[in-house]
């Protein structure tokens, strides 16, 4: 990120303060890391790639406030923290997504590659609407902010980039009874959103939840939304087939 102004806009929206703990996800060569270390309490800043990760510990050396953790943050231990303001790398934004939303944090403040921001909010029935998106209101309040142009990053990508702000919410949007089984039926289920939901349903029932192949007939002669497409069904009315299917 070439463009210094943008740090500034990323903490406004992730409001940081000076008592937070903040993340840098894909610290890179520190710019935003040594922006954030003049707002906050203190900043972890993660990087995978070794020789970035030699020229964090260089520049960092006496900034006391600055901690630089090396490795992949999907696998590395965190120590508590508040918020992510980062820039995080591109091919791992999805994972990256559902680990922030396991962790229930404060506001945090990412730019992301524009198609896949859009995933996170898209319509019901559209093209990118999916697991994903579901999951994401389920958990958090998700926003999307300013555009960020190609020519703010050396070297250009080759897409269009936007500032997301996910905030967990406080409650729930709907209930389920059972999270983990929720998120793998909904999973199940987009892998053929195309279909009906009394045959998508099946292999969902027959391999996870193991029911045998009659057991299963019988439960799909009576599930929710039956003869609606996968794709048509909101967040709410997959809480109300997982409930249904796990009662």
């Amino acid at each position: 990120m070439i463009e210094p102004s943008l740090f500034q806009i990323m903490n406004d929206y992730a409001q940081v303060a000076q008592d937070d703990v903040t993340v840098d996800i894909g610290a890179g060569l520190g710019f935003l890391t040594r922006f954030l270390a003049d707002k906050c309490k203190r900043v972890l800043a993660v990087e995978a790639d070794e020789r970035l990760v030699r020229e964090l510990f260089e520049q960092f050396e006496n900034v006391p406030n600055v901690t630089v953790i090396a490795g992949d943050v999907l696998k590395t231990h965190i120590p508590r923290f508040d918020k992510v303001v980062s820039i995080p790398p591109y091919r791992i934004s999805s994972r990256l997504v559902k680990w922030l939303l396991d962790r229930h944090l404060s506001p945090s403040v990412l730019i992301f590659q524009q198609e896949f921001a859009n995933r996170l909010v898209a319509p019901v029935g559209s093209g990118n609407y999916g697991l994903l998106t579901i999951l994401t209101y389920y958990h958090a309040k998700c926003e999307l902010f300013d555009q960020v142009p190609k020519h703010m990053f050396y070297p250009q990508p080759e897409v269009g980039s936007i500032i997301v702000r996910l905030e967990p919410r406080k409650s729930k949007p709907f209930k389920v009874d059972n999270e983990p089984m929720f998120t793998k039926m909904v999973q199940s289920l987009f892998t053929q959103r195309n279909r009906k939901v009394r045959n998508a349903v099946q292999p969902f029932l027959r391999g996870i939840l193991a029911k045998t192949p009659m057991d299963a007939e019988t439960i799909t002669a009576h599930v929710p939304y039956s003869t609606e497409r996968v794709r048509m069904l909101t967040a709410e009315d997959f809480g109300v087939l997982a409930n249904a299917l796990l009662s």
